[in-house]
């Protein structure tokens, strides 16, 4: 329980109706979740405007609300705080009311297109295994030391991650690692967190049904950097173009990595196979289990970054060569009939063509590689062609198929991946609606030693389709089908 005026320090606040000397109990910008003495923050979203439910959100016993257009009614025994922006302010609010808890650790965002995930994942690890208590706040899941918790968002709400972190700090968190996607950055989830450090991974085509343009996307990435402070670091994959924009109004110090431009931390693969990658990292030969050139930047990312907080470079090297793949991430497995499967979170055209290219750089091409992919409903319509002609270019055989329809028909999206497939390659392809279908029948034209992708879900253990949400995952289906077919 906090007082008002402690919680609303550095908000823009324009006006206030009635006391500030008020308790609050807690914060919610979801009116169904008020309990009494709740502080209610009026945003306006997407496909709701928080202001429609103020009148709900007193009923149910808030007794502060903070919004930015008046509302019609103003009880007397309710503050009303209006404010320039609804969004920076539950952020400021959230952090101010959990004590400022990013301030009492080492916070270190993740942000790009592809990496993110994988990177503040083993970072986690990283630091797990080097003696450091340490926190993840990621896509797939948040982890406060060893205890676990799950998440619907790459980056949480405000209020959520706020929470988190102090029971982070409560429970002697000293690290934290934490993915910071383009929408939590624009919807400014991220305002008022105290970042050690920034990462950022690399900047491909992705979310531009929100975004509207690939320089409104980068804009957003950049101005998490730009944000940052002198007593930050900047860690930059100079290999992409974007990694110098990224910090060019950055008051932090400034790193680059890379495997091919001069930077102040560089690798370079020596072996590239199946069973894991060989890198020669700050001089050093280590032998590592992740698989691919992608892995070759996160992995030096993931060194980079714990030499960048002290950990020591050969305790750093060991722990690197123990990490694990994550789950989703390029997930490999061989069935009991020799067929090679990858479950891949690969949603986007950068994305696919980095995994079937790291596929046929080590495959011997004495074998077939049969990709199975889809594309999301409600989401960037532009991509889908794009990844119609990766696959078909790069794989031997294609089946389209269904992801996440969402609210759009199955169909239609599929004719709309294919219409990117080129005429000499239409022979390769076959489309099966049903998902669960169209792995099966990739397994059933795999032969020994062949390689089936599933591409597009990685991690995910459901379907979307229409408003209904359904058990589905990838990696327990395809084992499921192979060792059915394997009897």
């Amino acid at each position: 329980m906090k007082k008002l005026k402690d919680i609303l320090y550095g908000v823009s606040v324009e006006s206030v109706k009635g006391s500030t000397d008020i308790d609050v109990r807690g914060i919610e910008f979801d009116s169904r979740n008020i309990d009494q003495g709740s502080l209610f923050v009026a945003q306006k979203g997407l496909l709701f405007d928080g202001h429609d439910f103020i009148t709900q959100a007193i009923s149910k016993g808030a007794t502060t609300i903070v919004f930015q257009d008046f509302p019609k009614e103003t009880p007397q025994d309710v503050t009303f705080v209006q404010v320039a922006d609804a969004d920076e302010a539950l952020a400021l609010i959230s952090s101010n009311f959990y004590e400022n808890p990013s301030e009492a650790l080492t916070l270190v965002g993740v942000t790009g297109t592809n990496g993110k995930t994988t990177i503040a994942t083993l970072l986690a690890e990283q630091f797990q295994k080097a003696g450091f208590k340490s926190g993840l706040i990621s896509t797939i899941k948040i982890k406060v030391g060893e205890k676990e918790i799950p998440t619907t968002h790459t980056t949480p709400d405000s209020v959520t991650i706020n929470k988190v972190l102090r029971r982070m700090v409560d429970q002697g968190v000293s690290h934290c690692f934490m993915e910071v996607s383009s929408h939590g950055i624009h919807q400014k989830r991220t305002m008022g967190l105290t970042f050690s450090g920034g990462i950022f991974t690399n900047l491909t085509h992705d979310h531009l049904d929100y975004h509207k343009s690939f320089a409104a996307y980068r804009d957003v990435k950049k101005s998490f950097f730009d944000c940052l402070s002198s007593n930050a670091f900047a860690l930059v994959n100079l290999d992409d173009k974007n990694g110098s924009v990224m910090v060019q109004n950055t008051k932090a110090k400034k790193y680059g990595y890379a495997l091919k431009t001069e930077a102040d931390y560089k690798a370079r693969i020596l072996e590239n196979q199946f069973h894991g990658l060989l890198l020669n990292i700050d001089g050093q030969e280590v032998w590592t289990k992740l698989i691919g050139t992608f892995n070759a930047y996160n992995l030096l990312a993931i060194y980079a970054t714990a030499d960048l907080l002290g950990v020591d470079k050969y305790e750093n090297l060991r722990i690197l060569s123990e990490l694990d793949n994550v789950s989703g991430r390029f997930q490999h497995a061989v069935s009991k009939g020799g067929i090679n499967t990858i479950i891949d979170y690969a949603h986007t055209p950068d994305a696919l063509k980095n995994v079937l290219e790291t596929i046929n750089s080590i495959r011997t091409f004495n074998e077939q590689v049969i990709t199975v992919i889809g594309c999301g409903g409600d989401r960037d319509r532009e991509k889908r062609p794009k990844m119609g002609n990766i696959a078909s270019s790069l794989s031997n055989q294609v089946v389209f198929t269904s992801d996440n329809p969402r609210n759009e028909d199955p169909e239609q999206i599929i004719k709309e991946v294919e219409a990117g497939v080129r005429p000499e390659n239409y022979k390769k392809t076959i489309s099966i609606t049903d998902r669960r279908q169209a792995i099966k029948t990739a397994c059933k034209l795999a032969q020994e030693g062949d390689i089936v992708l599933v591409a597009g879900k990685g991690h995910e253990n459901y379907q979307i389709i229409g408003d209904r949400k359904s058990g589905f995952d990838d990696f327990e289906i395809t084992n499921q089908i192979l060792t059915e077919l394997n009897k």
